[in-house]
């Protein structure tokens, strides 16, 4: 396995941590402040080899077809499960979250039938602005959380979580204009004809 590969699944391992390092650690009766330490070392971590595994596989020349798959899945399915503990703060409105996972689920299964005929759907610059206000908007709620546990009385923070919310909401939204860029994209290949016909 190529190093960049190795970089993307450490993403996949972070995932189930970041749920554990918020809700396990509470309920075992560890302060709230402790669990947003650990976020934000999971979450700086995730991106630092976010970028990293995109430079290595360019600069090895060990782009793949897999590593093109497996890259965008890592990712979701590490913000999915931060937009989870956001919801379960009360921080993220839940539409939003369905919304994006729709759009998710949707993207992934037209990668399933486009990797049928052997063809990998990359990401596109509609896809890369909505992984860039995932990432926004994570850490927008993370930083509202870790607010909440240091500084639960701090005057503006009320205010500070509508803006994240709003984040949030503008996430969702970019996230279905960028589906709308792929299914066009998918109507025109012969997977989809072929989809059609059968």
């Amino acid at each position: 396995m190529t190093l960049p590969n190795k970089l993307t699944i450490s993403r996949l391992f972070s995932a189930p941590l970041v749920f554990l390092a918020w809700y396990l650690l509470v309920h075992l009766g560890f302060s709230p402040r402790f669990g947003t330490v650990l976020l934000w070392i999971l979450f700086i971590l995730s991106e630092i080899t976010d970028i990293l595994d995109g430079h290595f596989a360019r600069s090895r020349g060990q782009v793949s077809d897999v590593g093109k798959l497996m890259d965008p899945f890592s990712d979701v399915f590490l913000r999915v499960t931060y937009f989870a503990c956001f919801i379960g703060s009360g921080l993220m409105p839940i539409w939003t979250l369905m919304i994006i996972l729709w759009r998710e689920l949707a993207i992934m299964f037209i990668r399933m039938l486009l990797a049928r005929e052997g063809v990998a759907l990359a990401a596109n610059k509609g896809g890369k602005l909505k992984s860039f206000l995932y990432f926004v908007s994570g850490f927008g709620g993370l930083f509202a959380l870790t607010l909440r546990a240091w500084t639960p009385d701090l005057k503006w923070l009320l205010m500070a979580e509508k803006i994240i919310a709003l984040l949030f909401v503008v996430a969702a939204m970019a996230s279905l204009i960028s589906f709308a860029d792929y299914f066009r994209y998918y109507l025109k290949t012969d997977t989809h004809k072929k989809f059609i016909s059968n």
